[in-house]
């Protein structure tokens, strides 16, 4: 007698020993996680080795209010001449050096256009002639100011070449000084002071909350908006692929498809960007309450910052479910290559582009973290000024939005007129044998 296989015993199926030697099994894994492990690599690691060997024209303010008569024989005060010395002493593809006066250096540091100033103060040249004499009252003084809310490293740079400059003019000064007639009988010790006879002193020049992370929180707000954008955008492409019975769902050991309910592409990306809108409200506001209400981040213009948040998550949601639309099962690497890879080291948040590569100034000029972290950090260093990133980044939030409509709208189209279905029944080839059904149970005998 033939036995009979009981209907919950699971019949044998293939291997994994005997599947893992076919080539083909291999290869797509392989030559994706391969590609995309070396571009990680090369875009994150890239944007950050030099700094200093990619300086391109970083702009720093340069402030002489020196109203000295020039010494006699001279035709210039000496704060014109270092101011000179400054900029023609630098190398200028790589320094920006803006000559203004003090009112709109402040205002420049107040609107995140400079990553420092240096100053030159009023009584530079008096002081200086006043070395020379028994009636030295103070000690020359070049202020250096820096501006954290353009992030650590970039006011780091910008305060490393200014206080290198000023040292500079102090060395210059000091050479004129000591070969000067009228200190040929100092001592010593005046001689060593007249050497270097400049005072540099470093003051922040807009200062910014205690609990701003060293100008870092405005990147990590606008990194946990794109995430949230993204990931957010991923999971309702997937639940609703899944309540449709467009995909599988699959949790532990427990599967389940549900019927697939008839619609067509446009309306399936319509509905998944409808509940895009709806849970960005959701999201957004739990990434405030995370950051303000629990975590204490300094934040001002709550309100605003609320509803530039919402339209953020919204561009980056909507721009996920456009991409995901037209490429089908690549649609989230496309995506996570355009919203996060390309995304994150040309965003000049915590490396100025100024400081990168040529490439990423080139991406930064349309990838969407430049844009958002230059309107979250205006909103929170620098009084929502739309001239300190604001306004371009409500511009490119609207470019955005179009964007991804557009693009989604008219791939789902084309789709449909061409009649390309995301299911399509696969009919049995003829080289396929039926299952064989199962022989009858003969009677038991008594």
């Amino acid at each position: 007698m033939t036995p009979v296989t009981s209907p919950t015993e699971p019949s044998p199926g293939a291997t994994a020993t005997a599947l893992v030697r076919r080539p083909k099994l291999w290869l797509i894994p392989a030559v994706l996680a391969t590609l995309v492990a070396l571009f990680l690599s090369l875009l994150y690691m890239g944007g950050i080795l030099d700094p200093n060997g990619n300086l391109h024209r970083l702009p720093i303010a340069l402030v002489n209010a020196d109203a000295g008569a020039p010494p006699p024989g001279q035709q210039q005060n000496i704060g014109t001449q270092v101011a000179h010395a400054v900029v023609t002493g630098s190398p200028t593809d790589q320094f920006e050096w803006k000559q203004v006066d003090q009112a709109k250096a402040q205002d420049m540091l107040a609107s995140g256009k400079v990553y420092g100033a240096l100053e030159i103060p009023a009584d530079f040249t008096t002081s200086i002639e006043a070395l020379t004499t028994t009636s030295a009252t103070k000690h020359p003084t070049i202020t250096v100011l820096t501006n954290p809310g353009l992030g650590s490293l970039g006011s780091s740079l910008a305060s490393q070449v200014t206080q290198g400059s000023a040292h500079q003019a102090s060395l210059t000064i000091g050479k004129q000084l000591t070969a000067s007639p009228a200190t040929a009988g100092a001592d010593a010790t005046t001689h060593l002071l007249l050497a270097d006879p400049v005072a540099v002193t470093v003051q922040v020049g807009h200062p910014i909350g205690r609990h701003s992370g060293l100008g870092l929180t405005a990147f990590y707000y606008a990194l946990l908006l794109v995430l949230a954008g993204f990931i957010g955008g991923n999971l309702i492409h997937t639940g609703v692929d899944t309540a449709l019975g467009y995909a599988d769902s699959e949790i532990g050991p427990w599967h389940t498809r549900r019927p697939t309910v008839p619609i067509n592409r446009t309306q399936t990306l319509l509905l998944k960007m409808l509940m895009t809108a709806g849970i960005s409200v959701l999201t957004t506001s739990m990434v405030m309450l995370a950051c303000i209400a629990i975590l204490g981040m300094d934040a001002t213009h709550i309100p605003l910052l609320w509803i530039f948040s919402y339209c953020a998550c919204l561009a980056i949601g909507l721009g996920v479910q456009a991409i995901n639309a037209a490429f089908g099962g690549i649609g989230q690497l496309v995506s996570m290559f355009v919203f996060i890879a390309l995304a994150l080291p040309s965003s000049g948040a915590t490396v100025p582009l100024q400081a990168a590569p040529t490439i990423y100034r080139f991406l930064g000029a349309f990838e969407p973290m430049r844009q958002l972290a230059g309107g979250v950090r205006s909103i929170l260093y620098f009084d929502a000024r739309g001239d300190a990133g604001l306004s371009r980044a409500w511009l490119m939030i609207a470019v955005g939005v179009v964007g991804a409509l557009i693009f989604g709208f008219a791939m789902t189209r084309y789709y449909d007129r061409k009649g390309l279905r995301r299911l399509t029944p696969q009919p049995m080839t003829p080289s396929t044998p039926p299952p064989a059904a199962a022989p009858p149970t003969p009677p038991q005998q008594a």
